[in-house]
């Protein structure tokens, strides 16, 4: 079976974009680790299936799926990587969409400066809704790691992230202790992990380890998370600009029950067809 793609890219975070509106698309969890190996298959952080939704007040909907075969429930860079798919290919001509995803709808809009917005939905911090384990919502919750206290906040922005403030994060233990809050015993569904450094109430500074797919070099609900979380404990205003290895974000909330907005660039990088015939892309 040969298959059409679009690799594309948010702040360095990767992508392998496909159309199943128009195509027949059955994808096995071993097919996805074979496209996603950077050097056997194509390589990506993230596999974007593009479908049609059963609703009719809902433009498309959006299923994600990590290197590892994995799927997710959001992914904000690939939400901007969406909807400039869609509009590319010219599955949609509207300027802004409403997208179905595991976990809510999102609304990606195309700006007229070239970046995309999307609005995230309401961020959610009942342990239950994360998942978490834990009696209580708190702003900081203490979590134990082989004996040491980290404070950490917990936050879904359609996925599970903790969040901690670092002094540096270019000296943060991303490597070390991302893995061992991800697969932490109080997280059921294991949990992205931010790393934040305040730079200004305007500015952080961010790195993230990711579920199932390690470090990135930018990541859009945990852009979102890190900054819901740092609103939540004073320390940022409204509006923040996140620095991340692969580049800067906006994201705006105004608190409560008001919905998260991100803004950022979506780029396609390459048009491709691989064809999937062989063992290797066996179930």
């Amino acid at each position: 079976m040969k298959l059409q793609f679009t690799k594309m890219q948010g702040l360095g975070n990767d992508f392998m974009v496909i159309d199943g509106v128009n195509q027949q698309i059955k994808l096995s969890a071993n097919t996805i680790r074979q496209l996603g190996d950077r050097h056997f298959g194509i390589g990506f952080d993230q596999l974007l299936l593009v479908e049609n939704s059963k609703r009719a007040d809902i433009d498309f909907s959006y299923r994600i799926f990590n290197n590892d075969g994995s799927e997710v429930e959001q992914c904000g860079n690939g939400a901007r990587c969406f909807a400039r798919f869609v509009h590319d290919k010219k599955l949609s001509l509207k300027k802004e969409i409403a997208v179905e995803t595991a976990r809510g709808v999102i609304y990606p809009r195309l700006e007229d400066d070239g970046n995309v917005s999307v609005n995230m939905g309401v961020p959610q911090f009942s342990p239950k809704e994360i998942p978490f384990i834990a009696d209580n919502d708190l702003v900081i919750h203490p979590l134990d790691v082989d004996g040491v206290n980290f404070e950490i906040s917990v936050v879904s922005m359609g996925n599970p992230h903790a969040v901690q403030v670092v002094a540096d994060v270019e000296t943060a233990p991303v490597a070390s202790i991302g893995p061992k809050i991800e697969n932490h015993p109080q997280f059921p569904a294991k949990v992205n992990v931010g790393f934040m450094q305040i730079i200004s109430r305007d500015e952080i500074k961010l790195r993230v380890f990711e579920r199932a797919a390690g470090e990135t070099l930018a990541c859009g609900t945990g852009a979102c998370a890190a900054v819901v979380a740092g609103i939540r404990r004073g320390l940022l205003n409204p509006r923040v600009r996140v620095i991340t290895h692969g580049g800067e974000l906006s994201i705006a909330w105004a608190g409560g029950s008001a919905a998260v907005w991100m803004t950022g660039p979506a780029v396609s990088v390459f048009d491709g067809v691989i064809n999937l015939q062989g063992k290797e892309y066996a179930a």
